[in-house]
């Protein structure tokens, strides 16, 4: 649990510096372009969008710069310097383009930047390249890699998966491992911008995934992103665990599963090596808060509905008050079998996806295919 209530604060807070990037990524929820937006956030208005942000309180959220590419705004240095002058813990989120140099990275680190996150979508070079719709992106990203971690900032690893690219879990997984990232963020797509034209994972496939990645928790640290029933699958694997039972009986895991666990074994994933992570109960609007290049309030990047806009109304008030988020944060509000399930007040399922798919905000989760109830022993979950 995040350490001070989510309707007052967010844990995190995700900013779109801008959407101009060279690459052509098949599953951009920005669409991203070539040339930035004159409508883009000046760096004046961004100087006080992070001081709205420190308006939250100490210890501040985590901010992180995100694109399109941040490297295309010349003043990313300035504004990472700015940001960390008012005591945010600034993270960039860079794509891998010809920009993303070592000196790049320095400066990054010289102004105040604690962390930087990478995409490694696919374990080859062909595959991730494919998918970013540049040539040589993978091999950007992989030295891009190596020169944060020996300038000394720490890495996150994002990974989105689609039906095409599930099979790739276990060797980026080992990557991670091998090259010790500060975390593996696992990306559930969205069918949302350009990623709509991907084959998303169906909700069974998707509950095989969250187990392996479980399977994973203890040999690299693992979260998710858009698969809040992430927290689900902990609970009742914690509890199997404690009563002995094997979770692909008990709870019908799939083909997929199997598959991904026989090759989790081959590449050594599956030791005990460290304590594992418990997932952050933070999702769009309760406890995540999203600002678009023009700096319009949403949810999340993936939820493109604004509760307001920062050049006109305070972000701490759109976030405390307005009646997107305070519903977001509401568990009662949930329709179908999110609304039925016990789980739902960890869960809520991703309304992102709920949205793009029925444009409900408060419809069940469509990846989700667990029946509410179903889980065998409900009388361990109150503890």
């Amino acid at each position: 649990m995040p350490r001070h209530p989510v309707a007052e604060r967010p844990f995190i807070v995700i900013w779109e510096a801008t959407q101009a990037c060279p690459l052509a990524c098949r599953h951009c929820r920005a669409e991203a372009r070539p040339d930035r937006d004159a409508a883009e956030l000046t760096t004046d208005e961004a100087v006080d969008l992070m001081a709205q942000v420190a308006g939250f309180g100490r210890p501040p959220p985590l901010f992180v710069i995100t694109g399109g590419d941040p490297f295309q705004r010349p003043d990313l240095s300035t504004l990472v310097r700015c940001g960390a002058e008012l005591g945010l813990p600034v993270s960039v989120s860079p794509s891998g383009t010809p920009t993303l140099t070592r000196q790049a990275l320095a400066e990054l680190r010289e102004a105040g930047a604690r962390a930087v996150s990478l995409s490694v979508d696919a374990a080859t070079a062909a595959s991730h390249d494919g998918f970013r719709g540049v040539p040589g992106v993978y091999d950007l990203t992989m030295r891009a890699w190596r020169d944060a971690a020996d300038l000394g900032l720490k890495v996150q690893i994002n990974t989105t998966v689609t039906r095409d690219t599930v099979d790739d879990l276990p060797e980026i997984a080992a990557r991670v491992r091998d090259r010790q990232a500060l975390l593996w963020s696992v990306f559930f797509l969205v069918p949302t911008g350009r990623g709509r034209d991907l084959r998303s994972l169906d909700a069974a496939d998707t509950e095989d995934v969250l187990h392996t990645l479980y399977d994973l928790g203890e040999n690299v640290p693992v979260k998710t992103t858009e698969a809040h029933h992430f927290r689900r699958v902990c609970l009742q694997r914690a509890i199997l665990a404690r009563r002995r039972e094997d979770p692909t009986e008990v709870l019908g895991l799939g083909p997929l599963y199997r598959r991904m666990r026989r090759r989790l074994d081959e590449l050594g994933l599956t030791d005990r090596r460290r304590a594992r992570r418990a997932p952050t109960q933070v999702a769009g609007g309760s406890g995540f808060v999203f600002i678009s290049h023009r700096g319009e309030v949403q949810p999340s990047g993936f939820l493109p509905v604004s509760a307001g806009n920062v050049r006109q109304r305070s972000l701490v008030d759109i976030y405390r008050t307005a009646p997107l988020f305070t519903g977001l944060r509401d568990p009662d509000r949930l329709r179908g079998r999110c609304g039925g399930c016990e789980f739902r007040r960890v869960c809520g399922g991703s309304r992102a996806r709920a949205y793009a798919v029925t444009g409900d905000l408060y419809a069940e989760e469509p990846a989700c295919g667990y029946q509410p109830g179903s889980f065998p022993y409900p009388a361990d979950l109150p503890r």
